[in-house]
């Protein structure tokens, strides 16, 4: 079957999920959480062929972070799905209801986006999080994962549509396009398909955008920014930009850059360059920076990277107000966070920075959907119009006007014979 054809079964079945109930989607998750540990054995080696094929062509270390997927993951990802289960249904939630005259009634309720495609990275535990998502807020999902995990993901997709579809989920839930040919015929299904997720690069979200006439949601780039400021507690400084260095170092929510007021630069930064070196960073500074502790010394383009290794970028600045101009100059627009003891830095901060998640004092690996309550995310949005930051259920609906009259017509309100009398309700 071809994607489009997939599509068109896809955009058929969408009203069938959308009006399942949910615990008829609740037990699709149960199905399927209890389908991937019965089945863990096959998952974990087809990750095995995997791994060693990406080893065989010289894959980067920070991306083979990306392919494993072992015991973990799978920890992960179940207790992903049990989460999942806990939230309320998003759907048929009544968010207006008014009488526009006697007997007229206009309501607005939430229902599912309808048919929604999601090209992500190589990253198989992003597989179980979408999929999953997407039944639990009743829209059908076509699934593109990297070329560097097909076996994984193979086997992961039949897993979970066989236990959706014994769950009594229509055969159009779910899809999945295996080769990157298959990118480009998704592209044109504008007729089936409501909404594009593409979790990537710069580059390749500019692509996606550029190339097709289905709406997107962009996931760009994980360029994220620690600034210390001069009421910054040392300690938990340090503490703060070792866990967003290094707990997970692979991620788009990992810190990139450390920005260090210049009053505390003497001091501070020595204790950072130790503590940095003692768990195996690699640091890269501008000339300030490179004078003081000895590092790498780059220029202003440095300062655009996106590592997703044990490498970080440290700068120097004269000001709150020179930290947010580069953040907001430099940053990807995804999460960045001041260290500070003074609530009015904090406060300014927070309405200056234009970033989905704005943080104080925490780290920026807490950007994630199951961390936010959401039980898990289809990608984190960084651009303005909403939904934005960390994507779960609520950013996977939208909604519709219901409207209920008896026999009423528009022509007595155009004459003027009859008037309208809003109430909400």
């Amino acid at each position: 079957m071809t994607i489009t054809e997939k599509a068109m079964l896809l955009k058929k079945d969408s009203p069938r999920l959308s009006s399942s109930s949910i615990e008829q989607r609740n037990k699709a998750l149960s199905y399927i959480a209890d389908a991937l540990k019965a089945n863990q054995s096959a998952i974990f080696e087809a990750n095995k062929a995997d791994m060693d094929a990406a080893a065989e062509s010289g894959t980067a270390p920070a991306v083979m972070k990306r392919l494993k997927f072992g015991e973990d993951k799978l920890k992960s990802s179940l207790d992903g799905i049990e989460s999942l289960k806990t939230l309320p249904d998003p759907l048929n939630i009544v968010t207006m209801k008014r009488s526009l005259d006697e007997g007229l009634t206009l309501l607005r309720s939430t229902c599912p986006i309808g048919v929604i495609g999601v090209i992500f990275e190589a990253r198989p535990d992003a597989l179980i999080q979408i999929s999953t998502l997407c039944l639990k807020s009743g829209n059908c999902c076509i699934l593109k994962g990297g070329s560097e995990t097909k076996r994984t993901n193979k086997v992961l997709f039949d897993i979970i549509y066989k236990a959706a579809c014994d769950a009594g989920l229509p055969a159009g839930c779910l899809a999945q396009a295996e080769e990157r040919s298959e990118i480009t015929e998704l592209l044109t299904c504008d007729k089936y398909v409501d909404l594009l997720i593409p979790r990537g690069s710069n580059s390749f979200v500019r692509y996606i955008m550029d190339n097709t006439r289905i709406p997107v949601m962009g996931h760009a780039d994980g360029i994220c920014h620690i600034y210390v400021d001069t009421a910054a507690d040392f300690n938990m400084a340090l503490s703060i930009i070792v866990d967003a260095k290094t707990q997970y170092s692979a991620v788009c929510n990992a810190v990139e850059t450390v920005l260090v007021s210049d009053s505390i630069a003497d001091k501070f930064l020595p204790l950072l360059s130790e503590r940095l070196k003692s768990v195996g960073v690699k640091m890269n500074g501008s000339a300030k920076v490179a004078k003081l502790i000895g590092c790498n010394e780059i220029g202003e383009d440095g300062f655009k990277k996106e590592y997703l290794d044990k490498e970080i970028s440290l700068k120097t600045v004269e000001s709150e107000d020179e930290a947010i101009e580069h953040i907001n100059s430099f940053g990807s627009h995804h999460t960045d966070c001041i260290i500070t003891s003074d609530e009015k830095a904090r406060d300014y901060f927070f309405t200056m920075v234009d970033s989905a998640n704005v943080y104080c004092n925490c780290s920026t690996r807490f950007a994630d959907g199951f961390r936010y309550g959401f039980g898990a995310e289809v990608g984190i949005s960084t651009g303005k119009m909403p939904p934005r930051g960390p994507v779960g259920l609520e950013g996977l609906v939208t909604y519709k006007y219901k409207m209920t009259g008896e026999g009423h017509i528009v022509a007595p309100y155009c004459d003027g014979s009859k008037s309208f009398h809003f109430k909400d309700m």
